[in-house]
């Protein structure tokens, strides 16, 4: 008898057997969105529309003065002052991807491409603008989770 009440002792009990069983899938919901990279569709998902909404509101801006756009004279303070207006919350947007990760805008002037000067200073300015045209990209060439596109590309 003594022996069979030393078995049913060392046993795990239903309970314990369901805490185990919740505590396992606490960690899996954590875990399972970093493993299937939906963490990094997210933020690129994220990154678009911050980049639809900056266009956005570059193109509002020379709508309202009629044809000129933000950051004319070639300075980073003008363009985000000029854009305050036009776009929500206290600070100018931060890019959530790429090395620097900040809300720092290189400025370039000239009308021909904006791709020879994206990257060139990705570790000090998340954000790329040309004042001359309008163009405003990612300062990235870092590829994104799909594989396909780099993050200049968005």
């Amino acid at each position: 008898m003594a022996h069979r009440l030393n078995q049913r002792c060392r046993a795990f009990s239903l309970i314990e057997l369901v805490v185990v069983v919740m505590i396992l899938g606490i960690i899996a919901a954590i875990a399972a969105p970093k493993l299937l990279g939906t963490t990094s569709t997210a933020t690129e998902n994220g990154l678009e529309h911050t980049l639809s909404v900056i266009r956005t509101a570059i193109d509002s801006f020379a709508a309202e003065h009629q044809g000129g756009l933000p950051g004319a004279d070639g300075n980073e303070i003008t363009f985000k002052d000029d854009m305050d207006p036009y776009l929500r919350g206290d600070e100018f947007p931060t890019c959530p991807v790429g090395a620097a990760q900040n809300n720092s805008v290189r400025m370039m002037d000239g009308t021909g491409s904006i791709v020879p000067g994206i990257g060139a200073t990705a570790a000090t300015h998340s954000w790329v603008y040309k004042y001359k045209t309008g163009d405003f990209h990612v300062n990235s060439t870092e590829a994104a989770a799909d594989g396909a596109r780099t993050f200049d590309r968005f």
